[in-house]
């Protein structure tokens, strides 16, 4: 029994080594796969790595320099565009009238100015021999009354010497929307009194005030016809290009002289009548220091002419 199991024992180490030699094959046989597989994972993921990076390449990094060259120079020249349209082109006749070197609408023949106390002291002697292009200064439009309390400072004095120094004259009143119109009408013709040869009295419109377009439209009839029931002509309006197309488009003015503002375009856009043309705000001329609103006449002198008050009206203007 001993001796069996001395055999058996000494069977046991030589079952061990075998085992024990299985088991050193498949250890080396787990060693080699798992090197291949560390180095399948090593090359999967080094493969990972390198396309994950290539797919995070900033773009701007894979983009052809030649696309960024031009993609700028598409920026800037669109850039260049916009300005020039929304900032130097309406605009080239107000700088270049600033920076001396106006350009004047060209092919009319009466031309005038319009002042007021901004203009401060006039050189007359100089205004009356003053030319713009070459044409001599024909009529003048001079500020006289806002709402119902303002009387230019000037007023009195230039009215007196236009006259004095042989240009046509005319007064205008600047409307205040929110002042009742009749009481603004009755005191422009307080403190004005035109006489023949002056051109008709003139209501300024710039303004709608908190009135709606037909409140605004219903005061501007009532100034005009006490006005024109008092002088016998029909009042000239002077508005914006844009004001009287958004509020005085009504058909009841075009009865009335129209003189339009309108700057800085080569060519007068508005399409309907006009008889005077205010066309830049910053114009020069001889006798006045710094800068004057300009004008021009939509016709010859002889229509200036017959646009002014007549003696028999300046008669009936004494009866009132």
């Amino acid at each position: 029994m001993n001796q069996q199991r001395k055999t058996d024992n000494s069977q046991q180490p030589r079952h061990h080594g075998v085992a024990a030699g299985n088991g050193s094959a498949a250890g080396k046989r787990r060693h080699t796969v798992a090197r291949t597989s560390r180095k399948s994972s090593s090359r999967r993921k080094h493969s990972g790595r390198s396309h994950h990076s290539t797919h995070h390449t900033p773009f701007w990094r894979r983009t052809p320099t030649w696309i960024f060259v031009a993609g700028i120079g598409l920026v800037l020249a669109a850039y260049l565009f916009l300005f020039n349209y929304f900032f130097v082109d309406p605009f080239s006749f107000r700088w270049k009238a600033i920076y001396g070197d106006p350009e004047y609408p060209e092919g009319f023949e009466v031309r005038g100015i319009d002042i007021s106390h901004y203009q401060d002291r006039i050189n007359w002697n100089q205004l009356r021999n003053a030319k713009v292009l070459g044409v001599p200064l024909s009529f003048m439009f001079i500020k006289a009354t806002e709402g119902v309390s303002i009387i230019d400072e000037n007023f009195n004095e230039n009215f007196y010497q236009a006259r004095q120094n042989s240009i046509m004259r005319g007064a205008y009143h600047f409307f205040a929307p929110d002042v009742d119109a009749t009481k603004q009408a009755q005191f422009f013709l307080k403190q004005v009194h035109l006489e023949a040869g002056d051109l008709p009295p003139v209501l300024d419109v710039e303004k709608a005030g908190r009135l709606s377009k037909d409140h605004l439209q219903n005061a501007v009839k009532t100034w005009l016809n006490v006005v024109e029931k008092h002088y016998g002509v029909k009042p000239i309006i002077y508005t914006g290009y844009k004001f009287k197309l958004q509020y005085l488009d009504d058909s009841y003015f075009d009865a009335y002289p129209y003189w339009i503002a309108h700057y800085y375009v080569g060519q007068l856009e508005y399409k309907g009548a006009w008889a005077f043309w205010q066309y830049t705000d910053v114009g020069h001329i001889n006798g006045i220091n710094g800068f004057v609103d300009c004008n021009i006449f939509h016709g010859d002198l002889a229509a200036l002419h017959a646009l002014t008050i007549k003696p028999e009206e300046e008669d009936r203007i004494g009866l009132n």
